[in-house]
């Protein structure tokens, strides 16, 4: 473990890994991830969070709220890569520290975790300027195909990056599902990455994302009812506040994200549950201008615009 403590070190300091060491390490993270399942059990006390994407002094920030890993055991709801100047070191770090320490670390796919995704808003130009090749980006996007779909937290509370789906009534029913190909533009599995709750929407609507759909309190009624949950701990959506509690605290969206692609001006949240899933929201700004790196100077790529 000496040789994978040395790379966090480095990941910590906002290092990236050389191509060798990638390779390496997300062959050692498939070992772990192929024995993981599409609702991965998780105990509590846990820490959910949300969206981060690439916003790498951020994620530091969140742990100095959150505590570290493995003294914190962390759910991380997808959504690692893309739009921020740092893809490259959150994905790895995070992954570092999942093969470090696999159950204090549960890392969901996210709907940025696709290739056809990440080459349009940042990651795989960032492999490639920071490798000089997108090999990187290859291994990278192999292990997006073993990340679980969603989580389990004791039982009682589901996680997921965007929420529901129409083909989906059961937990059985996600456990059942090939994960290990690129995300789908239709279907199932699409849905639990792009889907997103609305108020204002009884049963199932047209997502305007374009994937998954948009879903109401009886649809998370009925879901929670069906499989005995408690609540559903979901990501995907800016929230300014940090966090939003929906149709009576059936559903909670959690954004980790701050001043999100450095314009947004919202605040970011994680949310911690004790051994009795007691919440209590830990709420984060982002990491202070003179603790951030500066990245490459280049013209401003258009997925900021």
């Amino acid at each position: 473990m000496s040789e994978l403590d040395r790379q966090i070190e480095r990941l910590l300091n906002c290092e990236h890994l050389r191509e060798s060491e990638v390779k390496t390490l997300c062959a050692k993270a498939r070992e772990i991830l192929v024995e993981e399942a599409n609702v991965q059990n998780v105990d509590a006390p846990v820490t959910v969070c949300g969206d981060v994407h690439g916003q790498f002094y951020d994620v530091k920030e969140l742990f100095k709220v959150g505590g570290l890993c493995p003294e914190t055991n962390y759910l991380f709801m997808g959504d690692f890569v893309d739009r921020g100047f740092y893809s490259v070191e959150t994905f790895l770090l995070l992954l570092a520290l999942k093969v470090r320490y696999p159950d204090r670390m549960t890392l969901l796919r996210g709907n940025h975790e696709s290739r056809q995704i990440t080459q349009v808003y940042g990651f795989y130009d960032e492999c490639l300027r920071k490798f000089g090749s997108v090999s990187a980006w290859r291994y990278c996007t192999e292990i997006f195909d073993y990340l679980p779909l969603s989580a389990l937290i004791e039982g009682q509370i589901f996680a997921v990056h965007g929420g529901l789906s129409p083909s989906l009534n059961t937990l059985d029913q996600i456990r059942l599902l090939d994960r290990k190909q690129e995300v789908p533009h239709d279907g199932a599995m699409c849905d639990l990455m792009w889907s997103d709750p609305e108020e204002q929407v009884d049963g199932w609507g047209l997502s305007p994302r374009g994937a998954g759909y948009i879903f109401g309190a009886d649809v998370v009624s009925q879901f929670n009812h069906t499989n005995d949950l408690s609540l559903i701990c979901r990501a995907h959506q800016l929230v300014m506040e940090g966090y939003k509690a929906m149709f009576s605290q059936s559903l909670i969206t959690v954004w980790s994200a701050p001043n999100y692609c450095y314009r947004c001006g919202n605040v970011a949240a994680i949310l911690e549950f004790d051994e009795n899933l007691n919440k209590n929201f830990l709420i984060f700004s982002a990491a202070p201008a003179d603790q951030r790196g500066s990245p490459a100077k280049k013209a401003t790529p258009d997925y900021f615009l």
